[in-house]
C-alpha cells in the first residue's frame, strides 16, 4: 500500500474545507491508496511550471495535488482550482 505524506501547506487548506468535502476526500483518498488511478479519480500530471505536479479529483470542484516520491506519495495541497496558483 502506498505510503502517504501531508506537506504542511496541505494541512492548512484541508482545515479549511467544509465538513462534506473533508468526507469525500477522505473516500477518494482510500480509493487512491489502491489504486492512484483508479478512473474515478481521473488522476493527471500537469503542465507547465507544475509539469511534475500530478492531481486527481474530489468532485467537480476540488482536487488533490500530489507527487510521486519513488515508491510514495506527497499530498502537496487541497482545493479548487486555486491550487493551481
Amino acid at each position: 500500500m502506498i505510503k502517504i505524506y501531508l506537506h504542511p501547506q496541505f494541512k492548512k487548506s484541508y482545515k479549511k474545507l467544509p465538513l462534506t468535502i473533508k468526507k469525500k476526500a477522505e473516500i477518494k483518498e482510500k480509493i487512491f491508496r489502491e489504486n492512484p488511478f483508479h478512473p474515478s479519480l481521473k488522476t493527471h500530471k500537469l503542465k507547465g511550471k507544475l509539469k511534475d505536479i500530478w492531481s486527481f479529483s474530489i468532485d467537480n470542484k476540488y482536487r488533490i495535488i500530489f507527487i510521486f516520491d519513488n515508491s510514495d506519495v506527497i499530498f502537496l495541497d487541497i482545493g479548487g482550482h486555486e491550487v493551481y496558483e
